[in-house]
């Protein structure tokens, strides 16, 4: 394995519990836990969704910390990909989190997604998916990566993402970089590169306008955002 590839490993694999990434997500999740035992003050069960999550995500909090608050976590990822069997308190079900029309309003307590919304697509996509986790639950928890860090956190290569679009299909042609492994054909190093989106803040901001945004920092520069919403019923 390679010095790029172990130094990716370290820092982003959310499949190592010790990562950097995991110690990011570790801090970053004690938000959710309170809208979590916001939830758990009122009802008997706490109902979450997660859009394009992973069962192993859910790992990050406490030992036993879904049994004492009764959670259960419906996993939503998109048609085609492999699914889990639905055990103890995690259903895995297949859905376009941009049109997720067959989920009534407010159906779950609390929607959470945390590095999805940069991958949906382009601007339209994103305010759709936006408009989705808004709709089918009163509290959320959003995260994204910040455009303007200096790091891309996919290829794990720094300036990447500020590149013009030829020299990026160039290098990512050239070299496996991060998570990326070296594309074979142009247009699969197209479909890398427009396969993950970053936002700023800005535009953060507009897809979720009645939000609290949190800033994530590393070494004093804004790494991501996180949206929450905390609900202001008893819903």
């Amino acid at each position: 394995m390679g010095f790029h590839k172990i130094l990716t490993n370290r820092i982003t694999n959310g499949d190592n519990l010790k990562s950097l990434g995991s110690e990011f997500r570790s801090k970053r999740i004690i938000p959710l836990m309170k809208i979590i035992e916001e939830v758990s003050q009122v009802h008997d069960h706490v109902n979450i969704i997660d859009v394009g999550g992973t069962e192993l995500y859910w790992k990050i909090l406490p030992q036993n910390y879904l049994e004492i608050h009764n959670i259960s976590i419906t996993v939503v990822n998109v048609p085609g990909s492999s699914l889990p069997t639905n055990h103890g308190r995690f259903e895995f079900v297949h859905a376009d989190g941009c049109n997720l029309s067959e989920i009534q309003d407010n159906s779950f307590h609390i929607a959470h997604s945390n590095s999805v919304i940069e991958h949906v697509g382009d601007w339209n996509r994103m305010v759709l998916f936006s408009k989705e986790l808004k709709r089918i639950a009163p509290r959320y928890f959003i995260q994204t990566p910040n455009y303007w860090f200096p790091i891309e956190p996919h290829c794990m290569t720094p300036f990447f993402h500020w590149l013009p679009k030829p020299i990026r299909i160039l290098l990512v042609m050239k070299f496996s970089l991060g998570n990326w492994i070296k594309a074979s054909t142009v247009g699969g190093a197209v479909r890398k590169i427009e396969g993950a989106r970053l936002l700023n803040r800005k535009m953060f901001c507009e897809l979720f306008d009645d939000a609290q945004i949190e800033t994530e920092k590393f070494a004093f520069m804004p790494k991501s955002f996180v949206a929450l919403r905390m609900s202001t019923n008893l819903v």
